[in-house]
């Protein structure tokens, strides 16, 4: 235990490390973010090493900086890159099966393992049917049959 009070930013070293490691799960920069503020609290550590409100206050200071300004800008950046689709705008094209009736005003379907409400693109569709994404409108997918070309 004392070896630990001594080398503080072994701690946060390992909590940037989780941070920055989980991070290529989702995706989204906010780990990254914290895990820069883990790593501004370990700096703190080296440079304050008894001090551990100064660590504290030196990591949710950066990371919430980091939060603020250069996640946006990062992001920003990523869905400007040629080809970068979202994963709603992946959703469409993509097969699915009406859960319920899908009519122009109301209906359920399952995409990608996803529970979506749905419209269908034109006419009714029963539940049971393979249906196809034609669109995304909101939080509503527009779907059609797949066995019915689209005129």
């Amino acid at each position: 235990m004392e070896w630990l009070t001594e080398h503080v930013w072994v701690v946060w070293m390992s909590i940037a490390a989780i941070l920055g490691v989980t991070e290529l799960l989702t995706l989204d920069f906010t780990l990254l973010m914290l895990a820069g503020g883990a790593l501004a609290g370990g700096a703190a550590a080296l440079l304050f090493p008894g001090l551990l409100w100064v660590q504290i206050l030196a990591a949710v200071v950066v990371a919430v900086a980091m939060l603020g300004l250069l996640r946006p800008t990062l992001l920003r950046r990523v869905r400007a890159l040629p080809g970068y689709r979202s994963s709603v705008d992946k959703m469409v094209g993509s097969p699915g099966v009406a859960l319920t009736e899908v009519t122009a005003a109301t209906g359920e379907v399952k995409v990608s393992g996803e529970v979506w409400s749905a419209h269908s693109l034109e006419g009714s569709i029963p539940a049971g049917t393979e249906v196809e994404v034609y669109r995304i409108d909101g939080a509503i997918a527009i779907v059609y049959p797949r066995n019915i070309a689209l005129p």
